[in-house]
């Protein structure tokens, strides 16, 4: 029944209409714009989204900086460090604007959100300051900063979704694109930002998805990657019908519009991933083989502190489950060091877990307390820094042998890749990546035939920790 109500949205949404171009020759514009990304995939993909908004209202983008009228920081709080670059960033572009008066200075993404009197008044460093959920009234505020006058949009949506703006593709090797399906975040990881900086959950519409990557697929993108603060927890009902669609429903609709269209996504929460969504994978090839599945911690009482709602028993029982589903399935993960009271007993404890998951790749840092969260009003940050910083390195040694374990366990194995340009050694060389998200690299000679966005498969013969080296067998 699921199958079959999916199918009708699919046939129905059909009957839109296309989505506008990507955007014209920014020459055609009097004014410009210059944009920088930082933290997450979805801070990227809301670049493109800001990028659509100001196309329409007379800017076009440009690389550089020094021929910009608007420098716009999409900015992250989830740690220390990234705020620290991008106030050093900030400051530069304030210098900049010394030489030229005229210039508009705005930060957007979660740093606006949280920091929004301390950068304009107390810091002077931007004109203007727009949160996640305000991007539709950069115009109005940017007409506004025009006059002299310092502006702020940083209220939440429990609505905005932005489903009815079409991207403009930043930056994009017209290969892979991203596809943001919903908003904010529920869960209330206590080291986390993301719930007060971008609101609560709330889903786009399947229609609006579905038009968006059949598009993309149709101007000759080849992948896409459906993005979210929590995928897995993608809900929304038709109206008409009242078809309950999940997240499961969802990849397998975008899966079906062409079995040439590689489809993958970001971020899972690991409570939140279900059985559907894994058979799901099963059963389409071009749903890649592959998982980022965050763990934070390999201790239990941590995982408690750090409001993760999962045991370590019941995580090593999802890895399980999804190496019994999709074997070979590459998994990849996060980790916390550090956190609040952690023992070097506990620290053990997500290295032994770490080697259990055989972890293709990982993110890794060292706890950055954030203020306003709930680990900030609870618990001391008790662990000295140079504790933390050790106790990183250990994980990093860890994850990079696990890393070089993987790809040689693909030597003399067969992988499907899609060719996304040229390596960045050499342009006698392809670089794409396996469904597994594996980095690969095979040269071009023999086979002159092929060209970026192909599928080729490629014989293994060598590796690095980062990267499988081949050569091509055949078109895929």
């Amino acid at each position: 029944m699921q199958e079959e109500a999916i199918a009708k949205v699919l046939d129905d949404s059909r009957q839109g209409e296309a989505f506008a171009p990507f955007g014209l020759d920014p020459n055609t514009y009097h004014k410009k714009f210059y944009i920088e990304s930082y933290g997450c995939q979805m801070n990227f993909s809301d670049s493109e989204i800001v990028a659509s908004i100001l196309n329409e209202h007379g800017f076009g983008a440009t690389r550089d900086s020094q021929e910009a009228d608007l420098v716009l920081l999409n900015t992250c709080s989830i740690r220390e460090k990234a705020e620290q670059t991008v106030r050093k960033r900030l400051t530069e572009f304030r210098k900049m604007k010394q030489a030229k008066p005229g210039l508009l200075i705005g930060i957007l993404g979660c740093m606006a959100e949280r920091l929004k009197s301390q950068l304009l008044e107390e810091e002077k460093l931007v004109d203007m300051v727009v949160g996640p959920d305000a991007y539709r009234s950069l115009p109005a505020l940017i007409e506004e900063a025009e006059t002299g006058q310092k502006t702020v949009n940083v209220l939440l949506s429990r609505d905005e979704t932005y489903a009815d703006i079409s991207p403009m593709r930043l930056d994009s090797n017209g290969i892979s694109a991203f596809v943001s399906i919903m908003r904010g975040c529920n869960n209330m990881c206590s080291f986390c930002v993301v719930p007060f900086t971008r609101g609560r959950e709330r889903s786009r519409d399947v229609t609006s998805i579905l038009q968006e990557s059949r598009d993309l697929f149709e101007k000759g993108f080849k992948e896409v990657t459906l993005l979210g603060q929590n995928v897995d927890s993608y809900y929304w009902v038709e109206e008409a019908s009242g078809t309950v669609v999940t997240f499961a429903g969802l990849l397998e609709a975008v899966a079906r519009i062409s079995p040439l269209l590689r489809v993958r996504f970001s971020t899972s929460h690991p409570k939140d991933i279900t059985e559907g969504v894994l058979q799901t994978m099963a059963r389409y090839d071009n749903i890649c083989n592959y998982i980022h599945l965050p763990l934070q911690s390999g201790n239990t009482r941590v995982l408690q502190m750090m409001n993760r709602t999962y045991t370590r028993e019941w995580y090593l029982a999802k890895v399980d489950r999804i190496r019994e589903v999709l074997p070979g399935c590459g998994i990849s993960s996060d980790m916390i060091t550090g956190f609040c009271s952690e023992t070097e007993e506990e620290h053990a404890d997500t290295i032994s877990l770490m080697e259990y998951a055989r972890y293709d790749m990982s993110y890794m840092f060292f706890y950055s307390e954030r203020p306003g969260t709930l680990a900030a009003r609870r618990y001391a940050d008790d662990i000295p820094l140079e504790v933390k910083k050790r106790r990183l390195t250990e994980i990093v040694e860890v994850q990079n042998r696990l890393s070089l374990e993987s790809n040689r366990r693909d030597i003399g194995k067969t992988v499907q890749v899609l060719i996304e340009g040229d390596s960045k050694r050499s342009d006698r060389e392809w670089r794409g990546r396996s469904g597994e998200n594996k980095v690969t690299v095979f040269p071009k000679q023999a086979h002159t035939e092929t060209q970026k966005g192909d599928y080729v498969n490629v014989l293994v013969h060598s590796c690095t920790q980062a990267t499988l080296i081949g050569s091509i067998v055949d078109k895929g």
